[in-house]
């Protein structure tokens, strides 16, 4: 059975390029050959005149030799016009085939990349549900915010970053919006006190109708964590923990977001060749470049798609495969209409 280096879809423009270029040589060599008879049965005319009346029957060897040839030199023509329009027409064949196959693999794989970030997401709208039920939290809020009772919450709130290490800084919020309490405040000490009144998430996570609801933030640097890119999700801390408690609050953790988004697009499934031709991109939904494997433009930089570009799909231009997929949400997270993108440029 061939291995897979034969059965790579690449092989249909190297083996239609290798026929054209045979096919082309070996014309070649008769039209080369050919000319050579077309000579031996001149110089055979050229002698057979010179032999007079004992040559006339040579000479009518050497015309018919000489009409052969000729015949032979307008197969050979005709050969090479065929065989080259049915080569090029093979080549771009191959070439669309290769273009949509290449293509469809990197939507593929953008949409793998893409999934894996909201699974992972996911994950964190559990956690800020199920976090903003413990008691300590609830407790903090209940107590009017006491002193007692936020360095009590600060204490289980350190025990869980030690446990979830993909996380920055996890903040019991007044429902006035001011920091009453955090998991990391000798590590980020501007933190508590502070007043996220003016926040989205925020103000989302407070308007929420019951504890299975959640708010969420784009991808953002925050100032008083040391400049690092998080994603913010949140919700209502409730009276007594219930789903269906009085809004006390708000919980807001902050995810790490650059080390677990470069793990993602630097884990794609490309071959070291690859690789070095290609840059997987995470992109917000205006093109706002969350994460890339190059490690360049993150927040920084946008990368528009093309204006009919839908859910999923891949295009060319210029020497470069682009391959791209819309979030599809996982579970009860919708996702943010996020795409995962990967750009690769023709291999040599």
């Amino acid at each position: 059975m061939e291995n897979d280096v034969t059965l790579r879809p690449e092989r249909i423009l190297h083996l239609s390029e290798r026929l054209s270029a045979v096919a082309g040589a070996k014309i070649g060599e008769i039209s080369s050959i050919n000319r050579e008879a077309k000579m031996l049965a001149i110089n055979a005319l050229i002698v057979a005149a010179r032999a007079g009346e004992a040559g006339k029957s040579f000479a009518i060897v050497a015309e018919e030799f000489k009409r052969i040839s000729t015949e032979i030199d307008e197969v050979a023509e005709a050969l090479e016009s065929e065989v080259r329009a049915d080569l090029n027409e093979l080549s771009a064949v191959g070439g669309a085939i290769l273009g949509h196959l290449r293509g469809q693999r990197l939507a593929d794989l953008a949409l793998n990349a893409i999934e894996i970030i909201d699974r992972n997401l996911y994950e964190r709208t559990c956690d800020v549900r199920w976090w903003a039920t413990d008691s300590a939290v609830v407790d903090c809020l209940a107590a009017g915010g006491s002193p007692q009772a936020a360095r009590y919450a600060s204490s289980r709130l350190k025990v869980i970053l030690d446990a979830y290490t993909v996380y920055l800084d996890l903040w019991i919020c007044d429902a006035r919006g001011q920091v009453l309490a955090t998991g990391r405040p000798e590590r980020y000490p501007r933190a508590t006190g502070l007043s996220v009144a003016d926040q989205a998430w925020f103000r989302d996570a407070m308007k929420t109708k019951t504890g299975d609801a959640f708010a969420v933030a784009d991808i953002a640097r925050k100032a008083v964590l040391d400049g690092a890119p998080v994603a913010t999700y949140a919700t209502a801390i409730r009276e007594g923990g219930r789903v269906d408690g009085k809004a006390l609050g708000v919980l807001g953790i902050h995810f790490d977001w650059r080390p677990q988004a470069q793990a993602v697009v630097d884990g794609v499934r490309l071959t070291d060749e690859e690789r070095a031709r290609s840059r997987v991109m995470l992109l917000d939904r205006n093109g706002l470049i969350l994460a890339a494997s190059d490690r360049q433009g993150e927040l920084i930089e946008t990368f528009t798609l093309p204006p009919n570009a839908g859910a999923m799909g891949s295009y060319a231009e210029n020497g470069v495969t682009v391959g791209y997929a819309l979030t599809p949400g996982y579970e009860t997270y919708e996702g943010l209409g996020w795409f995962g993108c990967i750009l690769q440029r023709e291999g040599e």
